[in-house]
């Protein structure tokens, strides 16, 4: 018999796993199905008896599988003890540009972390157009509206598995930050948590013009139109091929949808004033997550997978928004002729993003520590999520860091159990262990082959964008947004 332990809706029974017990696939919200898919979370019914938590739940629609029944939101739980009480709780918000999210996946396997002493809990939300798509008839942001559900869930049960529901921490990487920096932002998420970790804040929060118009294009591919009673009917694959035929034509929507062409997804959170009522950076300048504990961080290199992936122009760069521009970045004389696209991209998408987030925390009353990414083990360098797997001791998942050599494997190792000791101190007591982040030394956790805390690297860039602000996104050009249907 595996271990039990009782939730608010019923008993479960999870697995051994290493040093750690672990409960697959438990429901925190029902079933999105039929007149409820594209409806906020409703609670899950309680049952009777004891449900087999061993398997995980199956993933929301999303590129590249096929979908699997319709029970999309779950989560997973490791626990050191669930006899325990007072434990840290981790709550993992998984990026994937807004289109995946797998609490499967062995790369984001929680037993690690777990094992350092905390709750890890791994939520799916809706993502997609199931999450993020903006149809008449159902609200906007349902993917972060499940996240608050799953928020919800933790605080009413992590008890349960020896967390202390007043100790939570989200931690998310990509759109898992974005989507955390949006809950910031939200009035909803007060007292759901009281830190955060935001690894690579993508700057891309969308209008409500913005998001009406790549709705209609993604209904339009399949001969519809963007209301969420007429979508329902629709096979959920069906509707995950019609946003990816979208994705495909991304990189030709320059004119019409800005910066968006210049990323590998046609979904971000959207600005619509009810769920989400600002963008990040004003909310949190504010004071949104004041008396909050921040850790913030991104990578050096956090273009250069996309780069060859999008094949974004050079030019381009002149119509991401917001931008000190091309002729600015050339004059600087910072990059040279092959640095400057990546370099641009990578500032405009995640890494100035991410700085002012820090930033506007800062001035609005959160404390904050910034960490970056300096280390790499192959030419691409400090890659875009390669600090997220080094903190879950994944990052050699498919040996491409044995690859590399045993110089490489041994500096991961060390880098790794590094990162992963700092953010488990953050977790449990607030405090990484180096220098808050200032606006005078802008002191950062450069996170290299040797660690250091250091005047924040990436001083060049921050020159660049001194004065420009993140906001939201809406659409370019003349040429005006499709109509949004009446429900």
């Amino acid at each position: 018999m595996g271990t039990r332990t009782r939730t608010t809706a019923g008993t479960i029974e999870g697995t051994q796993q290493g040093e750690v017990t672990v409960f697959r696939g438990v429901p925190f919200a029902a079933r999105p199905v039929g007149a409820a898919r594209f409806a906020a979370p409703r609670p899950t019914q309680a049952w009777d008896g004891v449900r087999d938590a061993t398997e995980f739940g199956p993933p929301p629609p999303q590129p590249g599988r096929s979908t699997e029944g319709d029970d999309w939101l779950t989560l997973t739980v490791w626990t050191p003890d669930p006899g325990r009480t007072g434990l840290p709780v981790i709550v993992w918000i998984s990026g994937g540009g807004y289109l995946r999210c797998n609490s499967a996946s062995p790369t984001l396997d929680g037993a690690t972390l777990a094992a350092g002493g905390v709750v890890v809990v791994s939520a799916h939300y809706r993502t997609g157009a199931e999450g993020f798509a903006r149809l008449a008839g159902a609200p906007d942001n349902r993917g972060l509206l499940d996240q608050l559900a799953a928020l919800q869930w933790v605080q009413d049960n992590a008890a349960a598995f020896g967390g202390d529901p007043g100790n939570v921490t989200v931690f998310g990487q990509s759109a898992g930050a974005g989507s955390i920096a949006a809950l910031l932002a939200m009035p909803a998420s007060a007292g759901l948590f009281r830190r955060a970790i935001l690894h690579s804040v993508p700057g891309t929060f969308f209008s409500t013009e913005l998001a009406d118009d790549i709705s209609a294009e993604i209904a339009a591919e399949i001969g519809r139109t963007p209301r969420a009673a007429e979508l329902a009917a629709l096979a959920p694959d069906d509707l995950v091929a019609a946003a990816a035929a979208v994705t495909g034509r991304l990189s030709k929507q320059l004119e019409r949808w800005g910066g968006v062409a210049c990323t590998p997804t046609p979904f971000s959170p959207v600005v619509d004033g009810e769920v989400l009522p600002e963008a990040p950076w004003p909310a949190l300048a504010r004071g949104a997550a004041r008396d909050l504990e921040l850790l913030v961080a991104h990578t050096r290199d956090e273009y250069a997978f996309l780069a060859d992936l999008l094949g974004v122009e050079e030019t381009a760069v002149d119509h991401v928004d917001p931008t000190p521009g091309l002729a600015r970045y050339r004059a600087s004389g910072a990059f040279t002729a092959d640095e400057l696209r990546d370099n641009a991209m990578a500032d405009w998408l995640m890494r100035m993003p991410t700085l002012h987030l820090a930033e506007a925390a800062l001035v609005g009353g959160a404390r904050v520590w910034l960490a970056e990414l300096l280390w790499g083990f192959a030419p691409a360098g400090a890659t875009h999520s390669l600090d997220t797997l080094l903190v879950y001791g994944t990052a050699d998942f498919r040996g491409e860091i044995t690859a590399a050599g045993p110089a490489a494997l041994a500096q991961a190792q060390r880098l790794g159990e590094v990162m992963r000791a700092e953010h488990l101190a953050f977790v449990a007591k607030g405090d990484p262990g180096w220098t808050p982040y200032d606006l005078a030394t802008r002191r950062t956790r450069v996170y290299d082959a040797e660690p250091a805390v250091l005047p924040y690297p990436e001083e060049r860039s921050r020159e660049l964008w001194r004065g420009l602000r993140f906001g939201v996104l809406g659409l370019s050009g003349s040429r005006s947004s499709a109509p949004r249907p009446s429900s």
